[in-house]
């Protein structure tokens, strides 16, 4: 009688355990979120095209983060109607050393894109974007051409878009990794 007892135990063991195994996949695990960078410094250095003039470099920093301290901020003093070529750097100087951002945006450039919003729009700053294209077609931003206008004086917001698996070449899709404001002047 043992061995009758048995079997129907031991089928239903035998018939539960690939159920058991199948439900213990990973499967289900949600993809982990390409998570956005932390930046403390940004510089946007502009240097003449025509050889005369000095470069000039505007910088954001706030190496304690949101909340804490308000950040430093240069701006820009340029000369109206003059061409500049613009290299823009992120870093995060919470490290030593620096952790150097431009470099991931740059190998992570199909992710990333840099919005420069000049205000007011027009008059102040035509900049476009002038680096190697992304993977998929779309600009990046790490380099520019600006030409100034006439004598004014205005704001630049400069944003680093982070856009994973959305990059559509505009600034909608994804989320801010920096987005700062720099004032301007020509004269």
């Amino acid at each position: 009688m043992k061995t009758s007892l048995f079997r129907p135990f031991a089928a239903a063991l035998l018939l539960a355990t690939p159920m058991f195994f199948a439900s213990c996949s990973d499967d289900s695990d949600p993809e982990p979120e390409d998570d956005n960078e932390f930046i403390t410094t940004i510089r946007y250095k502009l240097t003449p095209t025509s050889g005369t003039g000095q470069a000039v470099t505007a910088e954001w920093k706030d190496l304690d983060g949101a909340g804490g301290a308000a950040p430093t901020i240069t701006g820009l003093a340029l000369a109206p109607n003059t061409s500049y070529t613009g290299t823009i750097e992120f870093l995060d100087e919470t490290k030593t050393p620096a952790d150097d951002i431009t470099e991931e945006v740059r190998e992570e450039n199909y992710e990333h894109l840099v919005i420069y919003t000049p205000n007011p729009a027009t008059g102040l700053l035509t900049i476009t974007r002038t680096d190697a294209k992304d993977r998929n077609g779309y600009e990046v931003g790490l380099t520019t051409n600006v030409q100034t206008g006439a004598a004014a004086s205005g704001n630049l917001t400069i944003q680093l878009r982070h856009q994973p698996g959305t990059k559509d070449g505009t600034s909608g899709p994804g989320s801010d990794d920096a987005n700062v404001t720099f004032p301007v002047t020509l004269r």
